[in-house]
């Protein structure tokens, strides 16, 4: 898919990684590849936590010649969530995406999401949704996880979003306007994190459209079935309290937002 020159706006990727020497440099050269031709319009964000292997080193090593690409270190291996927020709050783009260095969403779902954010100028907020009817699952997850996600989306329509069928997906994208007042409001670091942004998205008001993509899944997921699981499920019984208490105690206002900018330019 070609996106034509009047509907590209400035757009960044953020992609959070831990322990991913092994497939963050073919990541790099993918997105690289990829993208080589859309450079001028585009950022990419690789967010490393505190990592027992290469991680840092491989990332800054295979960017080093690449403008578009920041390695943000973030010094502390706090969770996925915690870095998905790092590079959200530091992102320029007019649209940011959060992705996956397993790219388990091929890249060119990210130009289908420009474009479709292009046609529906009041969609605010885009997510993939592996459970969509028109999507295709190129490679499946095994059967126990399958279950478990299935059980999991089951407890989140119970007690937090209603609605969404496939909250868990790494593949998002954000309008600007959204990004600081969800993300600056955020305050999960696990992968529960992604149920608690768009509860608070719907709160503020802002527009969620889901969208088929294709997916292929990576075996070597960094979800432990049995310790995140149990964390997931803590996180999502208490959810619903700890948005009301952050929307209360942290009210959005334009200026806000432009100190946030000014703060990520600097």
């Amino acid at each position: 898919m070609t996106v034509r020159a009047k509907e590209l706006k400035k757009f960044s990727l953020v992609v959070p990684a831990y322990n991913e020497e092994k497939r963050l440099p073919r990541a790099i050269l993918d997105i690289h590849a990829f993208f080589s031709k859309y450079s001028k319009d585009l950022e990419v964000l690789i967010v490393i936590e505190k990592s027992t292997d290469r991680t840092l080193e491989l990332a800054r090593e295979m960017t080093k010649d690449k403008d578009y690409f920041r390695v943000i270190d973030n010094q502390v291996q706090r969770g996925k969530g915690y870095a998905v927020k790092s590079g959200m709050l530091q992102a320029q783009g007019e649209l940011v995406f959060f992705m996956d260095a397993d790219l388990s969403t091929p890249l060119v779902e990210v130009l289908n999401f420009l474009s479709h954010f292009a046609e529906e100028p009041s969609v605010d907020i885009i997510i993939g949704s592996r459970a969509h009817n028109q999507s295709e699952i190129l490679k499946s997850q095994n059967p126990i996880r399958k279950n478990m996600g299935r059980t999991f989306n089951k407890i989140v329509q119970s007690f937090a979003v209603k609605g969404i069928e496939d909250t868990q997906c790494g593949f998002k994208a954000f309008r600007r306007k959204t990004v600081y007042p969800i993300f600056s409001r955020q305050s999960l670091d696990g992968f529960a994190f992604d149920v608690e942004i768009l509860l608070i998205a719907i709160e503020l008001g802002f527009t969620i459209d889901t969208r088929p993509i294709k997916w292929v899944n990576d075996p070597d997921s960094k979800v432990h079935i049995v310790r995140d699981s149990m964390k997931m499920l803590y996180d999502i019984i208490r959810i619903k309290p700890i948005v009301r208490k952050t929307l209360k105690e942290k009210p959005f206002s334009e200026t806000e937002l432009e100190v946030d900018h000014q703060r990520a330019s600097g």
